[in-house]
């Protein structure tokens, strides 16, 4: 009988981590994009949206991710993640990010938007593209215009 507890605590352990969301990496030149089917390519521009049942969903742009996010209850969504401009290949917290849209940096859906860890390094980047910065919430608002 104790083995048997056993095994159902160890595996009600197992479960429980098993369901921990988390970014999952992107496989660049073969991993498609979610919304556009498109292989993501563009280690400056992806994103990942991971489900609170540790789906996760893939984007060649932020702008894609915004645009999928139809399909979803926002209750359902765990992460939003958009690769940090700074560090490319490096995923970020989308709603803690500063977004600038500027038409001196393209990306891959043309709407020109990258994503930055920090405020600081959008807005030396926006000294030398111009262009306009924007919240998680702000961007969020401005693309549904």
């Amino acid at each position: 009988m104790k083995t048997l507890k056993h095994i159902s605590i160890l595996t009600l352990l197992l479960l429980m981590l098993g369901c921990n969301a988390s970014p999952q990496p992107i496989d660049y030149g073969s991993d498609g994009c979610s919304y556009c089917k498109m292989t993501i390519v563009d280690k400056t521009h992806a994103a990942e949206i991971v489900t609170k049942k540790n789906k996760a969903y893939k984007f060649d742009a932020t702008e894609c991710m915004v645009n999928f996010m139809e399909e979803f209850e926002s209750s359902e969504i765990e992460l939003y993640l958009s690769n940090n401009y700074s560090e490319p290949g490096t995923l970020i917290d989308a709603k803690k990010a500063t977004f600038l849209i500027s038409k001196n940096i393209p990306s891959p859906m043309g709407a020109f938007l990258s994503a930055f860890e920090k405020k600081t390094d959008a807005e030396n980047v926006q000294a030398d593209k111009e262009g306009d910065l924007y919240s998680w919430e702000e961007l969020l608002s401005h693309l549904k215009e």
